[in-house]
């Protein structure tokens, strides 16, 4: 299945940004290659791909699958904190209310080629059970995606450790929505910690974005461009997405 590019839609899909090629949504265009090729993989062998979307969320992330080639291949299913109103309701096959800290229980383990988590860590306090959840819901040799915003080391440390103090004495009523802060490395290290998944690729987005430069992210040089940077220098980067997988066949 393909859907037409419509005008002043991100990369022809997307209409929460008017730039043909956001970088702020470019993360959603790489997922979707990846799964588009893994989808055409498994079609060519007569099977398809059971991919899991966590914190879907409105259905960004499949606006951009639905574009791709071999989407017909694709076996989709969301998970959210909340029941929401999403783009193509019909085209999830499941739909799955609750917690990742709480380990989704009611997902059977190994169902899942594909887990997609992206933009949703840096959001829970607590990581062991999410992390590990990513892993126990891949069948052996099933591939994660997983992205979350990023910080140079000492950033992250003082967001981490400085800021919430600061809101306690300055802003008591304030609610941070992250509530995490990762560099590459940190980010990383809580993967490895938690899961056994081997890393295949890391890469970054928006190391050069906004402010007098937006107005470049209508060109498709510009974000080839911060593609190819944010894969030799990912940890200078605003955000990554780490692609993992889990062993076996």
């Amino acid at each position: 299945m393909n859907v037409a590019a419509k005008p002043n839609h991100a990369f022809g899909v997307d209409p929460t940004r008017r730039e043909r090629y956001s970088l702020r949504q470019s993360r959603y265009e790489a997922l979707a290659e990846d799964v588009s090729r893994w989808a055409g993989e498994a079609a060519a062998a007569g099977n398809s791909l059971r991919v899991l979307d966590i914190g879907c969320g409105t259905g960004v992330s499949l606006r951009y699958l639905e574009a791709k080639p071999h989407f017909d291949a694709i076996r989709l299913s969301g998970a959210d904190v909340e029941f929401r109103p999403r783009y193509r309701e019909d085209l999830f096959e499941a739909y799955y209310v609750g917690d990742l800290m709480q380990g989704y229980p009611e997902i059977p383990t190994g169902r899942f080629d594909v887990v997609l988590c992206e933009q949703v860590l840096e959001h829970l306090p607590r990581l062991e059970t999410a992390i590990a959840t990513l892993e126990r819901l891949l069948r052996p040799g099933g591939r994660l995606i997983v992205g979350v915003p990023i910080f140079p080391p000492p950033l992250a440390y003082l967001r981490r450790h400085l800021v919430p103090h600061v809101d306690k004495a300055f802003q008591p009523g304030l609610v941070r929505g992250h509530v995490q802060a990762f560099s590459a490395g940190s980010f990383l290290a809580a993967m490895a910690a938690q899961c056994g998944l081997r890393l295949l690729e890391i890469r970054g987005f928006r190391i050069i974005s906004g402010g007098l430069l937006k107005p470049l992210e209508n060109h498709r040089w510009w974000w080839r461009f911060n593609r190819r940077l944010g894969k030799l220098v990912p940890s200078l980067c605003i955000e990554i997405q780490a692609v993992m997988q889990k062993s076996g066949p």
